[in-house]
């Protein structure tokens, strides 16, 4: 059913960048908001009543890594910063994820995003390896379809594996430039819609432009996305490393070499931007090029703050994400509001960012990045991509603006929320999906993980202390 009304609504905000409000009721109509304001049940009509909530677009998490759902809390990873992390998490237990590890892993994450709020996710896979014995893009693709949620797939690698100082890691995954682009096309043509409202969608998102690809690479890769009207993703400018290596290497910094290689332009988003420097966010925001702010994976990697209030001011395009699990332990939209309102106020003074913007960036501004233009706004005509946030708990008691509340208490509760009118959250729950069971299944294949790298890493750093 994706017609019905949502009534008795006290607390609404449009996502807009105004921060508009709204109250009364909007009516869907196969999966497009109709009217909003003073509206009456028609006969039969479907009533969703939001007695005691606050209504918002659905969230849009613009970048995300779901095989890291279970490696949250890795303790070697714990209190290591980005390089340290990344060679102690996702690059010591990429070889131990097998098909039902990722499936569990991916249900884990979208569950945690769809209780917060999120109706959008785009998740940046970016392990693809021939030792795998299964797709991880099919497996994803059919996890967040059996969920409902609107999802991107961002294919990532590389032709160059990351290198460690640990000799005893396995060696990183790579593709050649023609196997990488093969499997995009192929994973395109199997999963891709382009339409303004589909709940599918790919997009080349090679790992890191400076770390995973040769230089010469770039500007095919860009061709090659362009010419299947796909958009292009990386990670960019996360730590100071990133950016020493570039000058280094190119004598540029990030944004500015990439300019060169044809990767900016607003069919681009990055994630994280942390170490841009003042030149850089003009060019950002004058090529349209947009950010994925991850506040919470930044803060608990100490690689800092992106510098997301400066680009928006400027007039560019930030949207908002949570990151992979394995560097923050969450997958929750309300916590990334939260952290970014606060941490960006703690650094730069209580006027760097307003509570509606912050849910500007979570909802038109994702949406925006990701190319979804009909939706991210509660407005006649846009796609019904809504959520009902309950605020009845403690936590929201007392607040003399209740519809700020899924940003300013950093817990979102969620009574309902919808996909193109469908319904994927009902009274808190997700139809279909055992929590208990899932619960049971993370905490097996999590144990079964630890072992796996246990016996993995055994004989491979015995193997390098004879050498």
């Amino acid at each position: 059913m994706t017609s019905f009304l949502i009534t008795n609504i006290d607390y609404g905000l449009t996502g807009n960048r105004e921060g508009d409000r709204l109250s009364g009721a909007i009516r869907v109509q196969d999966g497009r908001i109709t009217d909003i304001g003073d509206l009456q049940p028609q006969e039969g009509e479907r009533i969703v009543d939001a007695s005691g909530c606050v209504v918002t677009p659905g969230l849009v998490n613009t970048h995300h890594h779901l095989f890291q759902s279970v490696l949250k809390a890795v303790p070697e990873g714990m209190n290591a910063p980005l390089d340290d992390w990344l060679m102690n998490v996702p690059y010591s237990y990429w070889p131990l994820i097998d098909e039902e590890t990722l499936r569990i892993s991916a249900r884990i994450g979208l569950a945690e995003l769809l209780l917060t709020g999120t109706t959008t996710v785009c998740d940046h896979h970016y392990v693809f390896s021939d030792r795998y014995d299964y797709d991880p893009a099919n497996v994803l693709f059919e996890e967040a379809e059996a969920l409902g949620i609107r999802f991107v797939l961002a294919r990532g690698g590389g032709t160059k594996g990351r290198s460690f100082p640990d000799p005893s890691l396995p060696p990183s995954p790579s593709e050649t430039l023609d196997a990488f682009l093969a499997s995009i096309e192929q994973t395109a043509s199997r999963w891709h819609d382009p339409s303004p409202t589909s709940s599918r969608r790919v997009a080349v998102a090679p790992t890191t432009p400076t770390f995973n690809l040769e230089a010469g690479d770039l500007p095919d890769i860009a061709r090659f996305a362009r010419s299947k009207g796909l958009r292009l993703h990386s990670h960019l400018s996360e730590n100071r490393t990133y950016v020493d290596f570039t000058l280094a290497k190119y004598g540029k910094r990030p944004v500015h070499w990439l300019a060169e290689q044809e990767w900016l332009g607003p069919d681009v988003w990055f994630a994280h931007l942390v170490e841009c420097d003042p030149d850089e966010v003009r060019l950002l925001a004058e090529t349209g090029t947009g950010m994925a702010h991850c506040p919470q994976a930044n803060a608990r990697l100490g690689s800092g703050i992106a510098p997301a209030d400066c680009l928006y001011q400027a007039g560019g395009h930030i949207s908002l994400a949570v990151d992979g699990a394995g560097a923050n332990e969450a997958a929750d939209m309300g916590a990334a509001l939260y952290s970014a309102f606060s941490l960006h106020r703690a650094t730069k003074g209580v006027q760097a960012v307003r509570a509606e913007t912050l849910l500007n960036w979570a909802t038109e501004g994702g949406a925006k990045v990701l190319g979804f233009e009909e939706a991210g706004v509660l407005q006649p005509g846009m796609t019904a991509d809504i959520a009902i946030f309950d605020i009845s708990s403690p936590r929201n008691m007392g607040l003399h603006d209740p519809a700020l509340a899924p940003v300013l208490t950093g817990a979102a509760s969620l009574r309902h929320s919808f996909v193109g009118g469908r319904q994927i959250v009902r009274d808190g729950s997700i139809p279909g999906l055992d929590l208990a069971g899932l619960g049971a299944d993370a905490r097996r294949v999590t144990r079964q993980l630890m072992e796996r790298r246990k016996d993995m890493l055994a004989p491979n750093r015995a193997r390098a202390a004879l050498a």
